[in-house]
């Protein structure tokens, strides 16, 4: 079994990406946006996502909505959906998201977005396999 106190997890991560667990069908994930940062606009073509955010504020902008999120805001993003998040606020912007299926190396982690795109971008970022 595997247990975390997650806002406190995710609180102390200063990674924009760190994978916590991955299981068969699900992954948890924790990130943090720096100031003026975002995730990145992307699709997963096959994921569900569900992003909840621990602290900070910033904006959702979902299959063509924006709305802006903060602490205790949770956000579900289904498969083939066009999604971004931005910090919009003077400090770090921190979630957990769950993805199904995973969508991220296990156990992978990213100091930056820089990072986490260049991983992505060589492969090195893949899902494990059923």
């Amino acid at each position: 079994m595997e247990h975390f106190t997650i806002a406190t997890v995710a609180e102390k991560s200063a990674d924009f990406r760190r994978v916590l667990w991955t299981g068969k069908h699900t992954q948890l994930v924790i990130m943090t946006i720096p100031p003026d940062g975002e995730i990145g606009e992307e699709v997963h073509e096959d994921t569900d996502q569900v992003l909840t955010f621990v602290s900070g504020v910033g904006e959702a902008r979902v299959g063509g909505q924006k709305k802006k999120v903060e602490a205790g805001d949770l956000v579900a993003v289904p498969a083939g959906t066009k999604h971004n998040f931005v910090n919009t606020g003077p400090n770090p912007l921190v979630l957990y998201t769950v993805y199904g299926p995973p969508e991220h190396a296990a156990k992978a982690v990213h100091h930056t977005k820089e990072e986490a795109d260049e991983a992505e971008e060589s492969g090195k970022d893949e899902p494990p396999t059923s």
